[in-house]
């Protein structure tokens, strides 16, 4: 069960995934929810800064070049705030799993990364519910960063951490960056026992391994109401798209 931070247990599930840029978490959360799914649980799903509270500021702020890292911790901050009133607790109350694709992990990591006090940060974040397990996949920073690089055609200022004047060369400032961020995570996989996942693995691989640490608190999670199409295809292992089309019993085309 996933925990308010009273010590109050709430009947839903809450998994995390954590990790640097170009870890693959994003891909092994969404090959565990069209599982989960399949499976017949009731998922929610919330990801790092997509409130609308403070989307249209955040952006703003992003394109002026306005945010301090105190600024953009506060931001954060307030995001999370909205999304776990609004999304993340009423679906935990339900008794629904819910899956974070970041939590208060990127927070410590990034804004710690960016020099503001570690401690300060922990106390802004103390009212989030304590995971049920939390995911950190990790990956050496070079393959990370070979990944990001190929598969973007360039990187967006705080993204590169551009505004803390590690260097002139924006790919060079990424790479300090993000090499801070990854010191920052791997103290944090013994101060709140994230579970670590080797993110070198091949994909299948990784997702067996998330599977059998996700499946033992599985029990008593809420299930969506049964229909026959998806008990055949769940049977098959069969997921994603091919259950997209089921709607009110009817079959996919």
């Amino acid at each position: 069960m996933a925990k308010l931070c009273t010590g109050e247990e709430l009947p839903g599930k809450l998994f995390v995934v954590e990790g640097i840029d170009g870890s693959g978490k994003s891909t092994q959360l969404d090959l565990l929810r069209k599982w989960l799914v399949a499976t017949g649980y009731c998922v929610a799903f919330s990801e790092w800064n997509s409130s609308s509270l403070v989307s249209t500021t955040t952006k703003r702020g992003k394109k002026r070049q306005l945010l301090t890292p105190t600024t953009f911790c506060l931001m954060h901050a307030v995001d999370f705030s909205h999304r776990m009133q609004q999304q993340v607790i009423p679906a935990l109350k339900a008794g629904a799993i819910v899956l974070a694709d970041r939590y208060i992990y990127t927070a410590f990591a990034r804004d710690a990364a960016r020099g503001v006090d570690p401690e300060w940060v922990r106390k802004i974040y103390a009212f989030a519910p304590i995971p049920t397990v939390a995911l950190y996949f990790r990956v050496p920073l070079e393959e990370s960063l070979r990944r990001i690089i190929t598969g973007r055609p360039s990187l967006k200022y705080y993204e590169a951490g551009m505004d803390l004047g590690l260097s002139d060369d924006t790919l060079e400032s990424y790479r300090i960056f993000q090499a801070r961020i990854q010191r920052e995570y791997e103290q944090l996989v013994t101060e709140y026992g994230l579970v670590v996942v080797d993110a070198t693995l091949p994909i299948v691989n990784q997702q067996d391994i998330v599977r059998s640490i996700i499946r033992p608190h599985l029990e008593g999670a809420l299930r969506a109401e049964s229909n026959a199409w998806r008990n055949v295809l769940s049977a098959e292992h069969l997921s994603g798209h091919y259950l997209e089309g089921l709607v009110g019993g009817r079959e996919a085309q």
